[in-house]
């Protein structure tokens, strides 16, 4: 290809500017070139929630987000996983405490299903039925938290620190807490992608089962 072809392809991309979605006030999260909307559908954006609310403290909290669309010269986000960083959560543990965590998919109320991964750290060393309670404890609230909620509404809870705040009052009861955190959220699959999941299943009805007689 000669150089005045190359030249001439670099001209032709065009920049979008790339904003988060409306529940983060669509703030602008860069720019991103493409000689084609369509190339642009699909790129993931990470960014951090201090980046986002210009505060330092936030820094410990990485936000990504993926192209869903494409309008004029704006490419429009959805939110896809939220992440505290290694450096944070390492920070939180001490000698001789015990960091407690789950993993919980939830679906919300809009048919998104999400995983969140929860992480209590304690004070001290709590035994293997303390631990135990903790993390029951942590399962319930995630779940009880999203069967009420929109995706939205739940990731919002979680970005704003309410769920872990709500995990944290009911898990110290159980046993002396130094920090509850939500360590991280991913989206596993929008509600098309549900639906679709649902009509693949197979049923086994009766019918289908042979019984063999004596």
């Amino acid at each position: 290809m000669s150089e005045r072809s190359v030249s001439k392809r670099k001209q032709q991309k065009r920049w979008y500017t790339v904003q988060a979605p409306e529940q983060f006030d669509r703030e602008v999260l860069g720019e991103t070139p493409a000689d084609e909307p369509d190339k642009v559908l699909g790129r993931t954006i990470e960014t951090t929630l201090g980046e986002l609310k210009n505060d330092a403290s936030e820094n410990n909290t990485k936000l990504t987000f993926k192209i869903n669309e494409v309008a004029s010269d704006s490419a429009y986000t959805e939110f896809i996983k939220h992440e505290l960083t290694r450096d944070y959560l390492r920070s939180l543990v001490r000698r001789g405490s015990s960091k407690v965590e789950a993993f919980v998919t939830v679906l919300t109320t809009d048919d998104y299903r999400v995983q969140i991964q929860p992480v209590a750290v304690t004070t001290k060393k709590a035994d293997a039925s303390q631990e135990k309670a903790i993390r029951r404890t942590m399962i319930d609230l995630v779940e009880e938290t999203a069967k009420d909620r929109t995706f939205e509404e739940l990731v919002d809870s979680v970005v704003e620190g309410r769920l872990s705040s709500a995990i944290y009052g009911e898990a110290k009861e159980i046993y002396p807490l130094r920090r509850v955190e939500i360590q991280k959220t991913t989206l596993e699959a929008r509600p098309e992608e549900v639906a679709a999941e649902e009509e693949t299943a197979v049923d086994v009805d009766e019918e289908d089962v042979e019984v063999e007689e004596a």
